[in-house]
């Protein structure tokens, strides 16, 4: 069983699409979505800054139409249904929802543009951030971060929760940090997953009345619980609830395990996720897609953990 997992916002790098676009079809591509997505993807892809590309109105788009230019690349509509899963982080869950069918790639990328731009003007309205606390008792930690008044955002297993609240809380928790644990500021700009960011899910809910969701092709773990859901409309309601709703990543790393994946390959850009893996699901074989010369030993790594419908 291969599970197919979609990273999140703070993943991107400068200039990480470049070698993609060296590919054929995957220039014109990029520039009709970025129609779709209201944001210049091959530039934003190529030649901007770290600055640039960590504005989240440009990152969520830019992570999104990543992941799915990699799935495309892998041929990924040719698997056997029975026997793959997926899951995406954050931001990448609407990417997971472009892959099981869910939504369109068209439709997954209008939606997080209504996303990115509704998360980015509530981070404007004050300075916020979020730091990753890697080490320590995983609900130890949580409390050690409650008692400072930042939320414990992103519960990623594998020793790693990620802190959400004013910079202010932030920069106590970076100078105080719980015993035995690091403290690393992550490279996003505000406080998601958190009451910081309640504005954005009216515009939100009101783009997916425009939508016909479908139910998901195959296995597709939600963020909110690590559970399995079957109905594409609840995975979408779950996308617009999750914007202000703790990530719960261990418990789809859980989720994994039961359903018998053997096998993880991460999209691009690829990386984080498969990292978190290695130190959360002992024995799993993990993959992550960073350039087009992943993609060989990727179709390997593939077709090892599934089988493919022939052609």
């Amino acid at each position: 069983m291969l599970a197919i997992v979609c990273p999140g916002q703070g993943s991107q790098t400068p200039g990480f699409l470049e070698p993609w676009l060296e590919l054929p079809g995957i220039s014109e591509t990029l520039n009709a979505w970025s129609e779709a997505t209201g944001v210049d993807l091959v530039t934003h892809g190529t030649t901007s800054d770290e600055e640039t590309i960590k504005d989240t109105a440009v990152a969520q788009p830019l992570i999104v139409a990543a992941g799915l230019l990699a799935a495309q690349a892998l041929e990924i509509d040719k698997l056997d249904t029975t026997s793959w899963m997926t899951a995406g982080h954050s931001v990448g869950e609407i990417t997971a929802a472009g892959l099981s069918g869910v939504l369109s790639p068209v439709e997954a990328l209008e939606f997080v543009r209504v996303r990115a731009q509704g998360m980015a003007a509530a981070a404007a309205v004050e300075p916020t951030g979020m730091a990753a606390v890697l080490g320590g008792d995983q609900d130890e930690v949580i409390a050690y971060l409650e008692n400072l008044s930042v939320t414990p955002a992103n519960v990623n297993g594998g020793g790693q929760v990620v802190a959400a609240g004013s910079q202010e809380a932030l920069a106590t928790l970076a100078e105080n940090p719980m015993e035995k644990t690091r403290v690393i500021e992550l490279k996003v700009a505000g406080a998601f997953h958190t009451h910081y960011m309640k504005s954005a899910v009216a515009d939100l809910d009101s783009f997916a009345q425009e939508l016909t969701p479908q139910n998901p092709a195959v296995p597709l773990a939600s963020n909110s619980d690590g559970e399995i859901v079957t109905s594409g409309q609840e995975f979408v309601n779950r996308l617009i609830s999750q914007v202000t709703s703790p990530v719960r990543w261990d418990l789809c790393q859980q989720t994994m395990l039961a359903q018998g994946v053997t096998g993880v390959v991460e999209l691009l850009p690829g990386g984080t996720l498969t990292g978190i893996a290695r130190r959360a699901m002992k024995g799993v074989k993990t993959l992550a897609i960073k350039t087009p010369a992943d993609l060989e030993k990727a179709q390997e790594f593939i077709a090892e953990h599934t089988q493919t419908i022939s052609a």
